[in-house]
């Protein structure tokens, strides 16, 4: 009869178990007391990471399936069909915790990781994007300065990274919060291009089949780092450095282009997977547990990096670069051949058989024998109270009329400044956005980002998008409009908003107010995803985003993926023409609820949203897609934060054209309102202008004249700044605000 470990408690303490969690073991294994190796297995596949238990409940039920899709999720990223036998896989992921206590690594392991998961399924990676949130980067207090460090560490660690792998970062998001002083976001996002019909999976079966391990040594970096993204942060939290993952872009560099030539070769892969969160537990169980197999590995038949490791690292190791490979058998010397070309480790570590259990052996003795389907299927899907935050009736109340007037030109000064508006171009330029060749909407030039599709001559738009301040005065409503807000910057672009994927970034769990926010998270995106037809093919969740009891701000980050038929009709989102007429689509109203225009003069994130009506936005993308199509479009931009004052103020910007347009209003603040389904069209003709105005008539949409482009000056109303000067804000802003400590 086995005994129970030593100092049971403290064991069960650090690896985030419950006296309950242990019963449900020994009760898995048919009495038998857990050993360390088996209590870390379960620790790490029942974490919140790699378990989603707190989430589970309220993520079924997301819009997964449309004619498009190819794979919903599930696998290590979504597919969908981009037509002529091509398909765009894509994902997004955070890696918030490593990020914030070690900003360089943490944040290049985050891009090494999400490529990772696309090139497994058999794609090449071709763009990425990524959504950061920080905190105040303004002050001169300890936090801000550590806030600006964390800028630069994480931007230096996306572009080390990406930039070794020549895949081009072509667009994202920065926003700044208070919330987020003690936690940073970090979600990184990639999309790869592959043949329909040539897409791999994770998994493992056919009894006799090797299991393959090929990619880096496995060293002891990274241990625990699944359980350490599962808790909340204090000050120590800093000191956890030993749990974030190095990564080598050259070596990864290598293994996707070594696994792109095995994918060619004949029925050699069975399946293939990523060792990402969890390493060796977490690929092994999943690729076995997905086909009810069962499987032996050899541990000491690993590649070790270090001297002495033990069973226990080997399964909890998170060593970047890494993969693990269900091989036909017969086959294991193509694969070995293929890897040792590359100059990459490559062992057969054992075998698929039919005992549902994995087995684990340690120079021939067993060391762990754990049934399979338990450890996925078990893990405790927890039900936790839910309840209202109480700081909703306090901010609902209030509205731009709680406060004082403030002259627009002192507004329109104050927001064109805000870290919120300014151009971030500090951190996208040291990014490689034109590396393949194929970028055509790079960063910085407004809305969606976009890739031209060489293979049949088509484009991908791609756009990540999420207000903070939205979600926190109405996580609801807030997350249906990052669903919408990222398809109609892909529709400017002229594309068709398809499918999307998500990154759930919310506070501590255990907190009734933060469960309540991401159960209307998750309400809102499944709403939005059914009206606008654009499934959830792929996400991540990332709870514990808390530091000494503060939590961030509900930050559901949404990357919507769209198709234009044509690559030369993709869309710009600036002034093209002097001359040109400026068209406002949709009805402005007086929509200050989570607005930038009273975080920036009162310091406040207040108010509540408008209804949502789905039926203007799709007749919105609507009106683009189809006079983009018809050629009578010079350029298209939404209208968001910081309303109509800020997106005219940007276009010209962006295009080095000046602009005077007058829009009329009940109230004159009604420049800066962010009421959504609206947005500038450019039209160059008299005859193209009315076209458009028919078109949006037909569609039921207000159309209104507001002004020309062309001169040296922005006026917009009542308010007027010299290009120039506009210009100069705008793009030297972020970058003396960033660089004040160096």
């Amino acid at each position: 009869m086995s005994k129970p470990l030593d100092n049971l408690d403290e064991i069960l303490k650090s690896h985030k178990l419950t006296q309950g969690d242990y019963s449900h073991i020994v009760e898995i294994l048919e009495g038998r007391h857990p050993n360390l190796v088996e209590l870390g297995i379960f620790s790490a596949m029942w974490s919140e990471h790699c378990s989603y238990k707190s989430s589970k409940k309220y993520l079924s039920g997301f819009p997964t399936k449309a004619p498009w899709v190819i794979q919903g999720p599930g696998e290590n990223a979504g597919v969908i069909d981009i037509g002529d036998g091509m398909a765009a896989v894509f994902k997004m992921e955070s890696h918030n915790h490593p990020s914030f206590i070690e900003p360089y690594q943490g944040a290049a392991t985050g891009v090494g990781g999400i490529l990772r998961d696309v090139f497994t399924m058999g794609a090449r990676p071709v763009a990425n994007l990524n959504a950061l949130r920080f905190g105040n980067i303004l002050k001169q207090d300890e936090t801000a300065k550590y806030q600006r460090y964390l800028v630069k560490g994480v931007t230096e660690g996306i572009g080390g990274y990406g930039n070794c792998m020549g895949v081009p970062t072509i667009g994202g998001e920065v926003s700044f919060d208070e919330s987020y002083n003690g936690n940073i976001l970090v979600n990184a996002f990639a999309l790869g291009l592959c043949k329909a019909d040539e897409i791999f999976l994770g998994i493992a079966e056919g009894i006799g089949n090797s299991v393959m391990y090929v990619g880096s040594k496995t060293g002891r970096d990274g241990l625990g780092g699944a359980v350490m993204s599962s808790d909340s942060f204090t000050e120590e939290s800093k000191s956890l450095r030993p749990t974030v993952q190095v990564g080598d872009p050259f070596t990864e560099k290598l293994l996707l282009e070594a696994c792109l030539e095995l994918f060619k070769t004949q029925d050699v892969v069975v399946g293939i997977q990523d060792m990402g969160a969890a390493g060796l537990t977490s690929s092994s169980f999943e690729m076995a547990g997905k086909r009810g197999a069962g499987m032996i590995m050899n541990l000491d038949k690993v590649p070790a990096r270090e001297e002495g490791m033990t069973p226990y690292e080997f399964m909890l190791s998170e060593s970047q670069e890494r993969m693990l490979i269900c091989a036909k058998k017969g086959k294991e010397q193509e694969v070995i051949d293929i890897f040792e070309k590359w100059d990459l480790d490559v062992a057969v570590i054992g075998e698929v058989t039919d005992t549902g259990r994995m087995e684990l052996y340690w120079h021939g003795e067993k060391c762990a024998d754990i049934p399979i389907a338990p450890v996925s299927e078990e893990a405790p899907v927890l039900d936790r109270p839910t309840s209202r935050p109480k700081y909703l009736d306090e901010i609902a109340g209030k509205s731009i009329d709680s406060y004082e007037k403030v002259d627009n030109q002192i507004a329109f000064e104050r927001l064109i400044a805000s870290m919120e508006v300014v151009d971030k171009g500090w951190i996208y330029e040291q990014y490689d956005s034109m590396v393949q060749t194929n970028t055509v909407k790079a960063p910085g030039s407004l809305d969606a980002s976009c890739i031209r599709v060489k293979e049949n001559g088509r484009a991908l738009a791609m756009s990540s998008d999420c207000n903070p301040r939205y979600c926190y005065v109405d996580p609801h409503k807030g997350a249906a409009i990052a669903v919408m807000e990222s398809g109609r910057n892909v529709a400017m672009s002229g594309a068709r908003p398809l499918a999307i994927t998500d990154c759930l970034n919310f506070g501590n769990p255990e907190n009734p107010e933060v469960m309540w926010q991401f159960a209307q998270c998750c309400e809102g995106i499944k709403e939005a995803c059914s009206e606008l037809s654009t499934p959830v093919v792929s996400g991540n969740v990332s709870l514990y985003n808390e530091t000494n009891g503060v939590s961030v701000f509900p930050t559901p980050s949404i990357v919507m993926v769209g198709l234009n038929d044509d690559e030369d009709r993709v869309l710009e989102s600036y002034f093209q023409e002097d001359e040109n007429h400026l068209i406002l689509i949709g009805q402005t109203g007086k929509n200050f609820g989570g607005s930038l225009y009273i975080k920036e003069l009162f310091g406040e994130t207040v108010g509540s949203l408008p209804e949502i009506d789905y039926t203007k936005e799709l007749r919105l993308w609507e009106l683009v897609i189809e006079a983009n199509k018809k050629g009578l479009l010079a350029s298209a931009k939404d209208v968001g934060m910081g309303g109509i004052a800020i997106a005219l103020s940007k276009m010209a910007i962006v295009s080095g054209r000046g602009v005077v347009a007058g829009i009329r209003m009940e109230d004159k603040r009604s420049i800066f309102d962010e009421s959504q389904s609206r947005a500038i069209l450019e039209v160059s003709s008299k005859e193209n202008l009315e076209a458009v105005i028919d078109m949006a008539k037909d569609l039921g949409l207000k159309a209104d004249i507001i002004g020309k482009i062309g001169g040296d000056t922005v006026k917009i109303n009542d308010v007027e700044m010299k290009l120039e000067k506009l210009q100069e804000i705008y793009y030297s802003r972020f970058k003396k605000v960033v660089e004040q400590d160096m």
